[in-house]
Parts: structure tokens; sequence; C-alpha cells
């Protein structure tokens, strides 16, 4: 077991499809709004899948225009979430005015795929105009550490600035990451999440022809629809969530606001298939089982799942035997929800924006619904939430799962903060 330094959530920001910050995509989630729209460019017209959970709030309406225009749309989210998150933590100007050790910082900032957006649109200026119209700064835009590195020259983070790259799974590994960093102590402060900008014709092009995407052409908000039994893939999202953490002696020393407790993370693989999980959900129960372990606590400590429940037939249903594997019984008694049936699945940011989720839940004791759960799947034995649900006083833990293509698996534990 990796030291038993506590680390500390002190910050939290957000960019969303159901809101522009924490506050507001937090009251969308808990009120049960989706933030599932009609695609309404000129592309999406030909599209087979004409829905996606677009961003609340552009980001062009926060960041300097000049900025905004040298980042990637993955990137633009990342520092939206980012700039909340390190003010939220009282942290801003710190390194730059010397009360915080730029030493001691670091930066762990995941994406599935990257800067698609300008990877995809400098190639149509090469086929079109030639290369010498392709944009100079295209590789430092479309590079998957972009986010990462833009965050760094934000807050001043001069330790080490990761980017891990495990698809749906990567921003839970980014907070995973932190946390070994700072119990390494390598770090006193991590600036962790995960952001994704894949709407653009090819990746849902590619989506939808591996049959991933829901194709149901009713209410875009009923479409995202976990553990229900008219459920037929899911609905792609976009947005960021960013978290920082932080050493208890260094939140301590300077009186932080504390959010909840990271208690451990459990990383493992399945190898059984490049898209398809485990149908028995064997690798995912592992995870689950080291973050317990590395967490020191027991099944019966945990109140609440944040479940990665996509929407897909195959991989809800894993996830519920995943969860009666490593909690037993007891998996009966645990307040679920989905947060993907408001948001859509968000990809490589995906991790980071519902352990917001269930940091908040912690916090408020308050677990945010699963809408468009109409007819629970037979195959799923959960206490399921499908309006808000109050979580019990006292110290209590919740597990944020997710899992990705390649078979990656990371489970994330919180404890409310006493």
């Amino acid at each position: 077991m990796s030291s038993r330094t506590r680390v500390f959530v002190t910050g939290m920001g957000t960019t969303s499809p159901v809101g522009g910050d924490v506050s507001s995509t937090w009251d969308s989630l808990i009120n049960g709004r989706s933030g599932i729209r009609h695609l309404t460019e000129d592309w999406a017209q030909d599209m087979a899948v004409k829905i996606a959970g677009r961003i609340a709030v552009e980001p062009t309406e926060v960041l300097e225009r000049v900025k905004a225009r040298r980042l990637d749309r993955s990137s633009q989210f990342a520092m939206v979430a980012a700039m909340e998150a390190w003010r939220d933590a009282g942290l801003e100007g710190s390194v730059q005015d010397g009360t915080v050790d730029g030493d001691r910082v670091g930066v762990a900032m995941a994406s599935g795929i990257g800067g698609v957006n300008t990877l995809l649109d400098n190639y149509d200026i090469l086929k079109e105009k030639g290369p010498r119209r392709v944009s100079p700064l295209a590789v430092p835009m479309l590079m998957p550490n972009a986010p990462a590195a833009n965050i760094s020259l934000y807050v001043g983070a001069r330790a080490a600035v990761n980017t891990p790259v495990s698809a749906c799974a990567s921003g839970n590994e980014a907070i995973s990451l932190a946390l070994d960093q700072i119990r390494l102590g390598r770090a006193d402060v991590v600036v962790a999440g995960g952001t994704e900008a894949a709407i653009h014709p090819l990746p849902m092009a590619a989506f939808a022809n591996m049959m991933a995407l829901s194709k149901n052409a009713g209410d875009p908000t009923t479409v995202s629809r976990p553990w229900d039994t008219g459920r037929d893939g899911f609905v792609l999202g976009e947005g960021a969530g960013v978290l920082v953490l932080e050493s208890e002696e260094h939140a301590r020393a300077r009186g932080a606001r504390i959010y909840a407790e990271v208690l451990g993370a459990g990383i493992t693989a399945d190898s059984h298939d490049i898209a398809q999980p485990d149908p028995k959900g064997r690798g995912g129960s592992r995870a689950i089982l080291r973050a317990l372990h590395e967490s020191d606590i027991s099944p019966t400590d945990i109140a609440h799942v944040n479940a990665h429940a996509t929407s897909t037939p195959q991989g809800d249903i894993a996830e519920g035997l995943m969860l009666h594997a490593t909690l037993g019984a007891h998996a009966e008694n645990v307040v679920v929800t989905s947060t993907k049936s408001m948001t859509g699945h968000l990809l490589g940011g995906a991790g980071a924006l519902e352990s917001i989720a269930t940091v908040l839940a912690l916090h408020h004791r308050l677990v945010p619904p699963t809408i468009n759960l109409d007819d629970l799947d037979p195959q799923v034995h959960l206490d399921i939430a499908t309006k808000p649900r109050d979580l019990p006083a006292g110290d209590i833990a919740a597990l944020n799962n997710s899992f990705g293509f390649g078979g990656a698996n990371v489970a994330v534990a919180f404890g409310s903060a006493m």
C-alpha cells in the first residue's frame, strides 16, 4: 500500500453540457436537466446521429479571444475548468507571488482523443489550400498534452505535468496519477482532470459506424438512458472537469476549504477486447477492489457510486456485475447513479466531471438522479436513484468508476471531509 499521506479536494471547476461552471452544472444535475440537443451545424444533417451534448457556455465567452484562438477546443475547455478550480481553491496568483512553491505544483490533465478539431481542420486546409496555409500553431494546439501544458503555464506548475491517455478512463486515471504524485512526495498540489472536444463529423461518424452511439431519433433529452431496457448506445458529450488535489499538510497550513478526501484508486486492464468490456466485468471488479484496498475501507463503507454506465447494452450490465462482485450483498444498499443520462459521455473528460459530481454528492449528502430510467433492465439489481436521494450523515465513502476502449478500468474512492 502507498504512503498514507492524506489528500484532499480543495478546488473544482468544470464546463459541461449542463452548465458553464460547477454551480450551474450541479444545479442541473440535481434537478435532472439534460444537456443533450440536436446538432445545428450543416455537416450534422447528413450524419446517422444528429444529437450530442454540446457545451452549455462557449469558452470564448470566458477566455480572451486572442488566447482562445491559440487553443484547440479541448484546451479551451480545460483552461475554463482549471481557472475556476484554481480560483475556487484560493490559489489564484499564489505561485506568482511566492506564497506557494511552483516546484511543488503539478498538473495531470487527461484527454482521450486530444486536439482532433485542430488536426482535422488543418488537414482540410492542407488539401484545399496547400501546405503553406497550415497553421504554424497546429502542432502545439493538437498535441494531446496541450491542455496540461497550458494549465501549467497558467498556474505556474513546475513539478510533473502529465497527460494520461486511456480512452474513457483517462480523466479518472489523471486523478489517480495526481494522488500518487502527492503521496510519493513529488508535489504538494496537483491540478487534475480531463477534457474532450470530439463533436466533429469524423469521430461521430466513426462511433456511429461501430454501433457505439444511440441512433434514437426521438426527443434528444431522453436518448441517454443508462440501465433502461430501451438503451441502444451512448450520446457523445464535450467539456472538462478539473479538481485541485492537495496534501493534508499543505491544505491545513493555508486554511484551505476541504470538499472531500481522495482515499485511493485502482487501475487494471481487461485484456479482453479493444472495444467491448469483459462481459463478466472481471477487470473492473479488480479495479474497484484495488481502490478499496488502497483506501483501507470495506465495501460497507461505500454509500454511493457514480457509475460509468454509458447507456450501452453490454457495458451497463457488466458494471452491475462488477458492483455485486466487489460489494457483495451491500451492493443493493448503495445509492447508484449515472450522470451521463444528462451530460452524455465526455470520453476522456467523463471521469473528471463525474468525480466532481461524486465529491459534491458527499459534500452536500445528496445524490443526483439518473433520468430516463423508465423500465429497469431485469438483469440489473442495484438501488438506482431516479430522483435526488439523501446520503447518511457521518463518515462515508463513494466510488467513481470509469472504463475505456482498450480495456482500461479505473475506480477512484472518495471520502467525506471529516
